[in-house]
């Protein structure tokens, strides 16, 4: 998780949202490391998560991330966590939960749905008072600035 919160501090450096991620192989070998660029590359799908996995499929030569581990310092929203079970990851951990649009058991819960074909594993709360400190100073600064 402290490499996903030095993404993060990387994304708030260029004004985006401060969220990072790292993608693990099941031997612990770090297969990619991303944050938000949704501003930077005007996408709106360009969340830490889609980044990671995106960079990890290209260097892996396949979509199916089989037996990784994600590491995030934000609980990802619906699209990521979705994108989570098509890409089969294992387990994903997350710092800070998001009240109002976490899809892995704040708002939604997605991952536990029993009708998708893959199961992934959820860990919340790892380092969850830093990453969501960096997040509501991040807005807060906004809001004053805004």
């Amino acid at each position: 998780m402290t490499q996903a919160l030095a993404q993060a501090e990387a994304a708030e450096a260029m004004d985006e949202v401060p969220v990072g991620a790292v993608l693990v192989s099941a031997d612990g070998v770090l297969l990619a490391a991303g944050h938000n660029r949704t501003v930077s590359n005007s996408d709106p799908c360009a969340h830490a998560e889609i980044e990671v996995l995106r960079a990890a499929g290209k260097a892996l030569g396949n979509y199916r991330l089989l037996g990784t581990t994600l590491y995030v310092t934000l609980e990802p929203c619906a699209m990521c966590a979705m994108a989570l079970v098509h890409a089969r990851v294992k387990r994903v951990v997350y710092a800070a939960a998001d009240p109002k649009t976490g899809a892995c058991g704040s708002v939604f819960d997605v991952l536990s749905d029993p009708r998708h074909n893959h199961k992934v594993e959820v860990q919340g709360g790892l380092c969850g008072e830093e990453a969501g400190s960096r997040l509501s100073a991040y807005f807060k600064a906004k809001r004053r600035t805004g």
